[in-house]
């Protein structure tokens, strides 16, 4: 299927409300999306790497406020 739409007229305002809609539909049917295999794999090394102790992993929150104070 193809779709045009008119992107040389559209505002960008208009284009972010447009992927917002995309995005939004895609999260609805997410459940319909595999993941690709890759995904598996990357986890599987970034959990192998926090349990030798070679990395770690921050709180969402916690990440967003240090990435706060950083940019202030």
């Amino acid at each position: 299927m193809a779709i045009s739409l008119p992107l040389t007229e559209m505002t960008i305002e208009e284009k972010l409300r447009i992927m917002e809609a995309i995005w939004d539909d895609l999260r609805r049917h997410a459940d319909r999306m595999p993941a690709p295999s890759w995904h598996g794999e990357l986890l599987a090394k970034r959990e192998a790497a926090v349990a030798r102790g070679d990395d770690t992993f921050e709180d969402w929150e916690a990440a967003k406020r240090r990435i706060d104070k950083e940019i202030e």
